[in-house]
């Protein structure tokens, strides 16, 4: 997925997020998205393999309050233990 031009400003040179929108919903709902996109349809990951993959992809050191953001709005989903987690394609936040 190609940075959105509105998440510019929040997107380092190597890709990463560097900062979360805290007042903006649109843009964090695009950097949801952004960061969704670097999880494979139809794989499952283990929740290290979820934190270790968001690690990768930004750089402010929540990856908690991403995952769990990505899964409230439906971009993830897991198994009811948390065992599991999988991308949800094409998906619209809010």
């Amino acid at each position: 997925m190609d940075i959105p031009a509105e998440l510019s400003t929040y997107i380092d040179d190597e890709g990463r997020l560097k900062e979360w929108p805290a007042r903006k919903r649109q843009l964090q709902r695009a950097a949801l998205e952004y960061l969704a996109s670097k999880f494979e349809t139809g794989r499952a990951y283990s929740e290290k393999e979820v934190n270790d993959l968001l690690k990768q992809w930004h750089t402010f050191a929540d990856w908690a309050l991403l995952r769990r953001e990505m899964f409230e709005g439906g971009l993830l989903n897991r198994d009811k233990d948390g065992a599991r987690y999988w991308r949800t394609p094409n998906t619209t936040l809010y």
